[in-house]
């Protein structure tokens, strides 16, 4: 017992010049050979747990109590470590470091497979926050602008993404990490959705056509990960005046924090009363919005942000029927709401942490003639990721959870004058787990593995994802790269409210890619292999029946994408070009044969331009827009999907004229889609019984809206810091 006390005297004697010591402060950036900062470097004292990661602009900050002569110690994936003596003393320790990269780090490696990157300076940039406000016809929706790019097919009647392929809903959005469960607002059929998110809420945008990173899941074509902005810029007023909507926005800056609120209203009974429509608007869309978002910087590298957002909206739509009605109206109320909150910050020894919970509710009310269909989602998405972007000089680490809770209700009425209804719902539990790391395997050879598993509650059933990307750098500014992986998805909500008791969805994608990247110039070429398993059929002649879902449906999608992009050639212009090859077939939902779905044409191409006039200070823009024929069923012929659409064509212009309004700087925007009035089909509806004098099933055709669509608007942006300058290009 004395040996006991007399060394545990000897330990706390040995402390206490230590706990004497005032501590020292170790501050400073890190930077690479060409003096840009590098964020995730972990700098830490050797023999010690005392040390930090530099943030975003390559600055650390740490305390020790250590004293004497001690050796500081950074690594970081990609560099060559360094070692170098510091004195501890008390006294605070400023450093101004610089790092080497080891040869062909993987840093000039990069895996592009399946990606068209934006607003990463490393890799592809394809489209950023100014390219899908300025990008003609997309009139500042995220998915209109993104549907410039190969791989995807324009969808006029849905207005969403379609991937390679893939029905809109196999393509996911992920906002900060987080799923997003109700992307696009509510909207009935043949009349195109709007992505509910502003362009301005995000600094970049990552558009993953397959072969995807394993941190995502539950989408079996695409990806869309949105990363927000953290600390707004500056202080400001915005004004916003158009033919279809009024809004207003503020952003407050502080040192650490901003605040910004935004709310709109939107009204089109104007608009549609003085341009002509092809359908009968008995009430024109109207609702309004609103948001908050806060961010604030803790401490060095730690970042809060909460943002939420709220809408609403209705209209009543008259639409040519095939009945012998001749008309079919369609009534539509919609509510959303839904708020994200994440939090990252460094942790000791080069780790790091993000953790995010993301919270919605989304009630959708349906009205065609007299049937009511209610449909109430409800959800919660956490989850949390720790990387460490230097555990080695050749590789890195990322672990992660996550975990989503979900019950959707929906409550059918037959006839809204009778009281009789059914009302079905599911409650789904859904977990999931993942490990992915980038490593180096030689000097122009680097690569990307992980992989993914998910079990989810209501199916009963667990899966396991495996993803690979290898990357080879062929010349200082092209390299090769390929991508495998398998991807499983739950089926639709429609489906589950039905037969809950289904299978996961599957696909499997690999992939292959060029690209040539070099002062800005892009050529960016893939061809891709996918095939689906297990997906959801059922007898379109009763919808209803559980006891005909079954998961044996199946299919492929292969083809070519091709993206330039030029940004250097002319001064004042640029433009990308993009076309995509598709052949595709498929047996899913009620298709009693395998056929090419409705939603897939096998030619797209798209070109974008956009020149700017200093002597007029206006940023003029082009989108044309292509898509071979797409396939529909007609029951009068012999066959399944069988019949062919005519191409799909559009020529849209646009005009941003930078001006001074009340002395403010000011945006005059005008836009006009379909300027030279293509008559665009976008399929047919046809009776639900032959008639009786012809024995031919009657149809209608499926047409756009209106013709064309206008829009004027005038955005004035008050801000006494910095005013902005009207000659200048908006970037």
């Amino acid at each position: 017992m004395k040996r006991l006390l007399l060394a545990l005297l000897l330990l706390l004697a040995s402390g206490l010049p230590l706990l004497a010591q005032s501590a020292t402060t170790l501050s400073g950036t890190v930077r690479d050979a060409s003096g840009g900062a590098l964020p995730g470097v972990n700098v830490f004292l050797r023999g010690t747990f005392d040390g930090a990661s530099t943030d975003s602009v390559g600055a650390f900050r740490f305390e020790t109590r250590q004293t004497g002569a001690a050796v500081l110690v950074l690594s970081l994936l990609g560099y060559q470590p360094q070692e170098l003596p510091v004195a501890l003393n008390g006294q605070p320790v400023r450093l101004a470091l610089k790092m080497k990269g080891t040869p062909h780090a993987l840093g000039s490696v990069v895996v592009t497979a399946g990606a068209f990157e934006a607003s990463d300076e490393h890799r592809s940039a394809a489209l950023n926050t100014r390219d899908v406000q300025t990008t003609a016809g997309a009139l500042s929706d995220v998915a209109a602008a993104l549907n410039t790019l190969p791989g995807t097919t324009k969808v006029g009647e849905e207005g969403q993404l379609f991937v390679r392929g893939g029905a809109a809903n196999e393509t996911k959005v992920y906002l900060d990490g987080l799923l997003v469960q109700n992307f696009y607002a509510g909207s009935v059929p043949a009349v195109p959705a709007r992505g509910r998110f502003a362009p301005t809420l995000f600094r970049g945008t990552v558009f993953s056509t397959g072969g995807y990173s394993a941190l995502y899941g539950q989408a079996l074509s695409g990806v869309l990960q949105l990363n927000s902005t953290d600390l707004a810029a500056e202080t400001q007023t915005g004004v916003s005046v158009s033919s279809v909507f009024v809004g207003a926005s503020r952003t407050k800056r502080w040192e650490r924090t901003s605040l910004d609120f935004s709310g709109d209203y939107t009204n089109l009974t104007p608009y549609m009363g003085l341009l002509p429509q092809n359908v009968d608007w008995v009430q024109a869309p109207r609702g309004s919005s609103g948001s908050v978002k806060l961010s604030h910087r803790t401490g060095q590298a730690g970042m809060l942000k909460a943002y939420g957002t709220w809408s609403g909206q209705r209209f009543v739509i008259g639409q040519p029927s095939p009945e012998p009605a001749g008309r079919q109206q369609i009534a539509l109320q919609n509510h959303n709401a839904y708020l994200n909150t994440t939090f990252r910050s460094p942790l000791r020894h080069g780790w790091s942490i993000q953790i995010g919970v993301a919270l919605s509710r989304d009630d959708k009310d349906l009205q065609p003639d007299t049937l009511r269909l209610r449909t109430l989602e409800q959800a919660v998405v956490g989850r949390v990721v720790l990387t460490n972007d230097s555990v080695g000089t050749r590789w890195n680490l990322k672990l992660g959870l996550e975990g989503v809770g979900q019950r959707v209700t929906q409550t059918y009425q037959p006839h809204a004058t009778a009281a009789l209804s059914y009302q079905t719902s599911f409650t789904e539990q859904r977990t999931a787990a993942f490990v992915e790391t980038d490593f180096q395997l030689t000097d122009r050879l680097a690569g990307r593995v992980g992989g993914r598993a998910e079990y989810s509650a209501l199916l009963g059933l667990a899966n396991a994802a495996p993803r690979l990307a290898l990357a080879y750098q062929t010349t200082e500014h092209s390299s090769v790269s390929g991508a495998y992986g398998r991807f499983y998805q739950t089926p639709d909500n429609t489906l589950l409210l039905v037969q809950p008791r289904l299978r996961f969805e599957q696909a499997q994608h690999a992939v292959l890619t060029y690209q040539y990247n070099h002062n800005g110039r892009l050529l960016q070429t893939e061809a891709y292999h996918k095939t689906y398993a297990h997906l959801t059929r059922f007898d379109g002649r009763n919808p209803r029946n559980p006891a005909d879902y079954n998961n044996d449906g199946t299919g492929y999608a292969r083809g070519l994408d091709v993206l330039w992009r030029d940004r250097k050639t002319v001064k004042y212009l640029e433009y990308w070009v993009s076309y995509g090859l598709l052949d595709t077939r498929r047996q899913y939902r009620q298709d009693p044969v395998s056929a090419v779905p409705t939603f897939a044409a096998k030619h797209n191409v798209s070109v974008v331009g956009k020149y700017w006039v200093p002597k007029l200070t206006t940023l003029f823009g082009a989108t044309w827009s292509y898509g071979s024929s797409r396939r529909y069923h007609d029951p009068n012929q012999d066959g399944y999907n069988q019949g062919v659409l005519p191409t799909y064509q559009d020529l849209s212009l646009n005009a941003s004229y930078l001006t001074r309004l009340f002395g403010q700087f000011t945006v005059v925007h005008v836009s006009a889609s379909n300027v030279l009035g293509r008559p665009n089909v976008f399929g047919y509806r046809y009776a639900t019984t032959p008639d009786a004098a012809t024995g031919q099933y009657r149809r209608v055709a499926i047409t756009p809206t209106a013709p064309r669509m206008l829009f004027v608007g005038v955005f004035i942006s008050i801000n006494k810091k910095s005013p902005g300058d009207v000659n200048e290009r908006p970037e």
